[in-house]
């Protein structure tokens, strides 16, 4: 499981710190620049992690994985992502750091509760609860008071998420099988 769990927390580190790249950067495209971001579409990753995760070697394991995908994540942003000259650089590391902890804990909770369900329920119902807080927490702490308009971006944002969340149960399905509980 030492592989596995190491893995597990660099992929969840790495998606962290993709996620608060993309961020920063508007969707440009039909007019989306005011609602999404490129953000949307690589955070859910975090989810499938902590719930292949939650399945496979049971919450304690997760939340291990989520802590150190923190630590990791926040690292990275810190040193790559984050511009310490401008204010709003500074609200997303701190955001996305609060919002990843609060949700990705409140998912192996949520999952590890539901997890006796049929086998989409827990990961469903854990993912989109967590994006919700998820999304909420980030984008207010992140862009409150800055002029940007942050709850148009964060609802923009949470709809892509849900649905991303819905399409990750495919890869959850097919990847459960090949990491093996202890």
């Amino acid at each position: 499981m030492n592989k596995v769990f190491l893995t597990l927390s660099i992929l969840m580190g790495l998606v962290v710190l993709a996620s608060n790249f993309l961020v920063q950067f508007p969707i440009k495209a039909y007019g989306l620049e005011d609602i999404l971001t490129y953000g949307a579409f690589s955070y859910p990753i975090a989810f499938l992690i902590t719930d292949l995760a939650n399945r496979s070697y049971g919450k304690l394991a997760a939340r291990k994985i989520v802590y150190l995908g923190f630590v990791i994540g926040v690292v990275f942003t810190l040193f790559f992502s984050t511009n310490f000259a401008d204010f709003i650089s500074i609200r997303i590391a701190i955001g996305s750091g609060t919002a990843f902890l609060i949700a990705q804990l409140l998912d192996v909770q949520i999952f590890d509760r539901l997890r006796k369900k049929k086998w989409f329920i827990a990961p469903l119902g854990s993912s989109i609860i967590g994006s919700t807080v998820d999304t909420f927490l980030f984008f207010s702490i992140s862009f409150y008071g800055t002029g940007i308009s942050w709850f148009t971006l964060s609802l923009g944002d949470l709809a892509v998420k849900l649905i991303v969340a819905l399409a990750m149960l495919i890869p959850f399905r097919l990847l459960l099988g090949s990491l093996k509980p202890v």
